[in-house]
């Protein structure tokens, strides 16, 4: 009776398609394969170890884990992840020691989800586009050596690093943030040049619409019949 009332209290707070049990003096909670299409919200505070894999997630909301302060490990891999918010791992940024994100659908991810975490991260077989963004949040984080290897581009800025891995493009010394700041240099001054065309010719329109006007006043004056003032006899 001890132990069944000592087991109830994290037992009865598990979320619904998981497992809660003491794993080595630490709380693991296992929703693998549970057909989850969100993250749980009622999943214990004093969580260690978050296994999440193998489910339909599609999303990853700001402060998702927020209240778990206790994290270190957290597995999202093979669920169909495509958009991750700016404040995804808000509160769990100090203690995290491994974040699984491989085998989704993630394109790109913004570097402010990244830049406080200190985890060994995993980022391989996702549909990532290779461009100034995602190279950002590489530069924010600590890869996992075993599966950097595994992250290729499926799409990029430029035709010629499609298919390939993303860290042998940048060993080439390829910088997208060079590329997209040429491409927005050559947008604003495309910009730049439609309005000065614009100001040029309502400038010309302007003067010439003038002259006409001028033109047509002075003909008007010419019609009108002259006066001459008689002299005066002395």
């Amino acid at each position: 009776l001890f132990w069944l009332l000592l087991c109830f209290s994290p037992c009865a707070s598990c979320p619904q398609h998981c497992q809660c049990h003491d794993h080595l003096g630490a709380m693991a909670v296992l929703c693998s394969s549970g057909e989850l299409e969100e993250i749980p919200k009622d999943i214990p505070k004093d969580t260690v170890f978050l296994k999440l894999d193998a489910n339909k997630i599609t999303a990853i909301p700001s402060n998702a884990f927020k209240h778990l302060s206790h994290l270190q490990e957290l597995d999202l891999s093979r669920n169909a992840i495509e958009k991750i918010d700016m404040a995804a791992f808000k509160g769990v940024a100090d203690g995290l020691r491994l974040l699984d994100l491989s085998n989704n659908h993630i394109q790109s991810i913004p570097k402010e989800a990244l830049i406080k975490l200190n985890a060994k991260i995993r980022l391989s077989n996702n549909p990532w586009h290779c461009e100034c963004t995602l190279q950002e949040a590489l530069w924010e984080v600590k890869l996992d050596p075993e599966s950097v290897n595994e992250i290729t581009c499926q799409t990029s800025v430029e035709e010629e690093y499609i298919g390939k891995p993303l860290l042998q493009v940048l060993d080439t010394g390829i910088n997208f943030c060079n590329i997209h700041q040429k491409t927005t240099d050559i947008a604003m001054f495309i910009t730049m040049f439609g309005w000065f065309t614009m100001v040029i010719t309502y400038v010309v329109y302007y003067v010439r619409h003038n002259q006409e006007d001028a033109r047509k006043h002075l003909e008007y004056l010419k019609s009108l019949p002259s006066t001459q003032v008689p002299k005066e006899t002395i």
